[in-house]
């Protein structure tokens, strides 16, 4: 076997992330469950605010307040770090090394920059635009997924609302974000736009349905919408070492993650299913009119919504937080960042698809399968009586 040969700034890197592995884990075993942290940390607060001359409800509003900057806090970290890491593996992909000056190591704070950038950019609206429809069009596409990532388990008592219908809930929100995409084309008064927007219309609701047919397997085998449950029953092992992952239930897991993963790409507009912004078609598709903070919403969104289906992914066919030695919110980072790597990889590897021929695959392969897989498992439930 040959081993390659590393460069001095290759070991330098090398040397830097087993660095930060170290630091990273040694820090989140000492901080331990981070839901339990929140908690003694809350109770701690709670009678002192109880004693201060607040309502109950002030004090039940700033706590929701908490929780919802705890979330747009890590979205917009997450969403950082992802846009950097994208340009690192896609640099890496094609031979090359992406940002290194910024901030230092391998441009660290590149992102950083370009969002200060946007913030600095002047705001244009199109003068055949429809002004409110083309401001609100971004918030309508941001908002839903925010609003997701209050029912994600991001650990053991880590998430923010834990809703009986979870798995409902963030199919029904995220939906919502193509009504926003539809008036980002129809507000902008252009044509490319336009089309870019009833093209994301068309993709989103046909890759919608073999995304939520392809997780009733799962509901079948737990009998629960709520996503703790579903990721507490994949605790375990099988034989004392396969873990009880739905990923790894034969053939019906299988078929479920594969459909449920490439109809997540699709539903994220990513390539190679970015017909709705195919930029040698479409200039920019929905977003060409936008500039400055109104198009870095619909930057953020799609981010969002990539770490949103991974987590969503880890929930359903990971086993959430489960794992060894670490911290459960730490296993649940590191497989949420695992799938997202899936998303970079896909669209640095494959080819644009056609239109016509992405409209077929959802409706003439993912869908049958999806019914398939279906029958298989209630096959499966009635023989074992599950």
């Amino acid at each position: 076997m040959i081993f390659p040969v590393l460069t001095q700034s290759q070991k330098r890197s090398i040397g830097v992330l087993a660095l930060m592995g170290l630091i990273g884990g040694g820090t989140a075993m000492a901080i331990g469950e981070l839901g339990m942290r929140l908690t003694q940390i809350w109770e701690f607060l709670l009678p002192i605010l109880q004693k201060l001359p607040i309502p109950e409800m002030a004090s039940q509003i700033a706590g929701m307040v908490i929780e919802c900057s705890l979330l747009i806090g890590f979205i917009s970290v997450s969403v950082m770090f992802m846009v950097w890491w994208e340009r690192k593996v896609s640099a890496h992909m094609q031979s090359r090394l992406g940002p290194m000056t910024t901030g230092g190591w391998h441009g660290w704070a590149q992102t950083i920059a370009d969002g200060i950038k946007l913030i600095l950019k002047e705001d244009i609206i199109p003068e055949s635009a429809n002004s409110w429809v083309h401001r609100l069009a971004p918030v309508l596409v941001f908002v839903p997924a925010f609003i997701c990532y209050a029912v994600l388990p991001f650990g053991s008592n880590l998430i923010a609302v834990n809703l009986d219908i979870g798995v409902l809930f963030i199919f029904a929100i995220s939906g919502l974000s193509v009504l926003g995409i539809v008036m980002a084309g129809w507000g902008s008064g252009n044509k490319y736009s336009m089309l870019g927007g009833l093209r994301a219309a068309a993709q989103s609701v046909s890759y919608e349905i073999p995304r939520v047919l392809s997780i009733v397997p799962i509901l079948l085998f737990v009998g629960s919408l709520k996503l703790t449950d579903i990721a507490n029953y994949q605790s375990g092992m099988w034989f004392g070492f396969i873990p009880r992952w739905f990923i790894f239930y034969p053939v019906i897991g299988q078929i479920a993650f594969i459909i449920f993963l490439i109809s997540s790409v699709a539903e994220t507009n990513r390539t190679p299913f970015d017909i709705a912004e195919a930029e040698s078609e479409l200039v920019a598709g929905f977003h060409t009119e936008y500039s400055g903070m109104k198009f870095s919403l619909f930057f953020l969104a799609e981010y969002a919504y990539v770490f949103l289906s991974s987590g969503l992914t880890t929930a359903l066919f990971l086993g959430g937080g489960s794992g060894p030695l670490l911290p459960t919110w730490v296993w649940f980072l590191l497989k949420s960042f695992g799938i997202v790597f899936l998303f970079l990889w896909f669209r640095w590897t494959f080819p644009r698809m056609r239109v016509d021929r992405l409209m077929e695959f959802t409706w003439k392969f993912l869908m049958p399968w999806s019914f398939v897989n279906i029958l298989i498992a209630g096959a499966v439930v009635l023989a074992l009586g599950v």
